[in-house]
């Protein structure tokens, strides 16, 4: 039985296009599965490195259990990691576990750079929500290289705080000490300013920022128990669990210190969001919290301190609501009209725009 020389050559040519496709160099299937083998190795090793580095910056323990349940693998896993980076020289073995060699920390201290450089660039030149940068951080901080991140930086300014308030080390490894006081340590009716908000756990975080708590805040604890605080935010009343006050940082505030980003001759201001069809305000400021596009769009429309908005129309079931900027009728969902601080100007009727009263709920309209 003779094969056909069509059909054979046309075997040879997919099984030599299959093995070109899997031992390409650099590029083939099994260069990516040895290359992806690598990065899963180097990123469990630099995740250690970030994990007793974390630990030894807050004295606490570094511990078998503690650096499985931080990267996510089993304890056996885990010691071999200590190991490794033991015997590597980037660790030693300390009393209450292990520590940092100099070239370790300035191993981590890049990775931790990297991170919050990226969460920033994430917060200030993309829409990706809040809840999301920690991840992204988390995957980009083992792939860019150190000309990468200096090019970053100096792309974003030379930040020196990250969006969550965490300081960002500097390309020389200098690292200063965050603030130590929280919500759960803080004084009772004491004017604060929220200089960090924790992002993990991931669960806390999302609550904190549906709550409204966002950096440059300034609030005063009114009453705190065993289980939850009353916290006054400036336009709201917020209800917290003590559980994630710990992962509010503040610091004390003079009482010079303008509110939330709002001047101080700007008495009686309210939010945008408060206001009913028919009334009108002047802007005084556009909250902390909104940043990045979302705060550039604003700009752009107009929302400038002394620029005056008009309500002209609401939408029914709580839909956006029509406002008149500059001539031009702009359409705003709540949460947005919740970031910008007006002083109520009188009513297109004649009438005297009310005072909204002042609400107590764990919604973000807040300034």
């Amino acid at each position: 039985m003779t094969t056909d020389p069509i059909i054979a050559l046309s075997a040879f040519a997919i099984l030599a296009l299959l093995a070109a496709a899997a031992l390409w160099p650099r590029h083939g299937i099994w260069a990516r599965l040895v290359s992806r083998l690598r990065l899963t190795e180097k990123v469990c090793t630099e995740d250690t490195l970030k994990h007793i580095h974390s630990c030894n910056r807050r004295c606490v323990p570094c511990t078998v259990q503690s650096l499985a349940g931080q990267i996510g693998v089993s304890t056996t896993r885990a010691a071999a990691l200590l190991a490794t980076v033991i015997e590597q020289g980037l660790a030693r073995e300390g009393e209450t576990g292990p520590t940092l060699t100099e070239s370790g920390e300035a191993w981590a201290l890049r990775l931790v750079r990297t991170h919050r450089l990226w969460e920033s660039y994430l917060a200030e030149r993309t829409g990706v929500a809040p809840t999301e940068w920690h991840e992204e951080a988390e995957r980009v901080e083992h792939r860019l290289s150190g000309r990468d991140t200096e090019t970053l930086a100096a792309s974003l300014g030379h930040p020196r705080w990250d969006p969550h308030g965490d300081p960002i080390p500097t390309s020389d490894g200098e690292l200063p000490r965050a603030e130590n006081l929280t919500l759960l340590n803080a004084p009772l009716a004491t004017r604060l300013s929220v200089v960090h908000l924790e992002d993990e756990p991931a669960a806390t975080y999302a609550e904190l920022l549906r709550l409204g708590l966002f950096l440059g805040q300034e609030l005063t604890i009114l009453s705190r128990d065993g289980s939850s605080l009353r916290i006054d935010a400036g336009f709201a009343e917020l209800h917290l669990a003590a559980t994630h006050a710990r992962n509010v940082g503040v610091r004390r505030v003079s009482a010079e210190t303008s509110i939330q980003g709002v001047p101080d001759e700007a008495s009686g201001w309210t939010t945008l969001a408060a206001m009913a069809p028919g009334e009108s305000g002047r802007v005084v400021a556009i909250s902390p919290a909104c940043g990045g596009p979302q705060r550039r769009r604003l700009l752009d429309l107009g929302v400038v301190a002394g620029t005056e908005i008009q309500v002209e129309l609401q939408a029914s079931g709580g839909g956006p609501v029509a406002y008149r900027i500059c001539d031009a009728l702009i359409a705003l969902r709540r949460e947005q009209a919740a970031f910008i601080a007006v002083v109520p100007q009188q009513a297109r009727a004649g009438k005297r725009v009310r005072a909204a009263d002042r609400p107590r709920r764990d919604g973000r309209e807040a300034v």
